[in-house]
């Protein structure tokens, strides 16, 4: 039995016929100690009282388990002990291993065919999970890609991902989407050129640039005025509507990676249609009550007989109604979507348009205003030119239409028209995408909706993990 304090050595254990602490016939303090070379190297000289086990076994043979470190031999004082020799199958991978393995390729190594769990496919990149483990040394390079059946990448999304999507909806499914924007376009357009023409002509507006006119005359042309301007901002209120709807089904098909054509978008929305001019009307509603209550006191206070209070009161009462009006556009901005995709009532879309942008307003309206700006100038840069050539095809030219002097000719209106359909088919399908993209995202981080978008695609999300593992 070896007589060291607090150590014993490995593999050994008292037999069954001696305790510890007894001593027996086996004892080494029976036995004269077996003589030892002088000259080996960690082994105590004779006479020198330690007394050793017969099954110590030779020093250098005994290498620690897979996962230990290994205890460092004994020497003689001043000389280090030399490194423990590494573990089978864990040394520095070549190249030229086994493509996702952490060691050279052989049969019972981790990097091997056959090796035992490492070597298998799944943690390697080619036939695995992803690209997470890969070669030794590479480190856990984050978690695997999320599925992508559409225009989207199902998990929550990024500005640039939004817009991308927009993009790519418009680009990848044209036929639907142009073909949407073309129909809608062209028949708002031809609305608002007769309404233009018939209403807003020089026989209507034609007073009002005239010193001379009588207050009659005034009072009949500021009302064709507002009538014209009403009915060009409902009927461009429609078209939006109608494109927005058509769209919303487009742009949710193609984040499932499907096909959508006219004819069925139509018949998507066709049910929805009613509520959502309801909900945009309600929402046109809002906004004004707004506006009225934040002028109410400025006038009241200069219909009481001081006008510059009164004025100075209804500018900071405007300001404060933008205000809030903007705020309750953003908090209502995905109840459109709502109402389409969820076929829901205007009252519990615009409580779930609430609910979504709740803690993500700054967030959201970032979105649609960057949204909003790139679809402004994008239509700006077709419409201008248009709107250029037609007034210098027009008679009066463009010096007339600087001066404020030009007719709305049909010359004009056709030409300006053509560029405002072409404007529209790209302004429509990024205002509506981004809007309905940004709905999903909300969903998809507040809901795990990509789940049940990966299902309804059927596919499988690498991102999260299946059902029943």
């Amino acid at each position: 039995m070896n007589d060291t304090p607090g150590w014993s050595s490995p593999g050994s254990a008292p037999s069954d016929d001696q305790r510890p602490g007894t001593s027996g016939p086996g004892d080494a303090a029976d036995r004269p100690a077996p003589a030892q070379p002088a000259d080996r190297p960690g082994t105590p000289p004779a006479g020198s009282g330690v007394k050793w086990s017969k099954e110590q076994p030779p020093p250098g043979q005994w290498s620690a388990p897979t996962g230990t470190p290994a205890a460092p031999p004994s020497g003689p004082p001043g000389q280090s002990a030399p490194p423990p020799p590494p573990a089978p199958g864990w040394g520095t991978p070549p190249t030229g291993g086994a493509p996702g393995g952490y060691g050279p390729p052989g049969p019972g190594g981790y990097g091997g065919p056959g090796g035992p769990g490492y070597g298998a496919p799944g943690y390697g990149v080619p036939g695995g999970h992803g690209p997470g483990y890969g070669a030794w040394g590479g480190g856990w390079g984050g978690p695997p890609p999320a599925a992508k059946p559409g225009v989207i990448p199902l998990r929550p999304l990024g500005v640039g991902e939004i817009l991308d999507g927009a993009v790519t909806t418009m680009r990848t499914h044209w036929r639907a989407v142009l073909g949407i924007s073309l129909a809608v376009a062209v028949v708002t357009q031809i609305v608002l050129i007769l309404v233009q023409r018939l209403i807003l002509g020089t026989t209507s507006t034609q007073a009002l640039n005239d010193p001379n006119a009588t207050s009659g005359e005034l009072l009949r042309a500021m009302r064709s005025a507002m009538l014209g301007s009403g009915v060009v901002f409902l009927v461009s209120l429609i078209g939006t509507v109608l494109a927005t709807a058509l769209l919303t089904t487009a742009t949710s098909r193609a984040v499932l990676g499907k096909p959508v054509t006219v004819a069925e978008a139509w018949r998507d929305s066709r049910p929805q249609l009613l509520r959502l001019f309801g909900l945009i009307l309600l929402l046109l509603v809002i906004g004004l009550g707004v506006f009225a209550l934040g002028l109410l006191p400025g006038i009241l206070v200069g219909l009481s007989g001081s006008p510059v209070a009164g004025t100075g009161l209804a500018a900071l009462g405007a300001l404060g109604a933008g205000a809030v009006a903007i705020w309750l556009v953003v908090r209502f901005s995905l109840a459109s979507p709502a109402l389409m995709l969820e076929k829901q009532s205007v009252g519990k879309a615009m409580s779930r348009s609430v609910k979504l942008v709740k803690g993500a307003w700054w967030r959201v309206f970032g979105i649609q205003l960057l949204a909003a700006v790139i679809a402004g100038i994008v239509s700006a840069v077709i419409v201008i030119p248009f709107g250029i050539v037609g007034a210098a095809m027009s008679d009066d030219g463009i010096s007339g239409m600087l001066n404020g002097d030009s007719s709305l000719s049909w010359t004009y209106l056709l030409v300006s028209g053509i560029g405002a359909v072409i404007g529209s088919m790209i302004k429509f399908p990024i205002s509506a995408g981004v809007t309905v993209l940004l709905y999903i995202d909300q969903r998809i981080r507040r809901e795990a909706l990509d789940l049940e978008l990966a299902r309804a695609a059927g596919v499988h999300n690498p991102a999260t993990p299946a059902s029943g593992s």
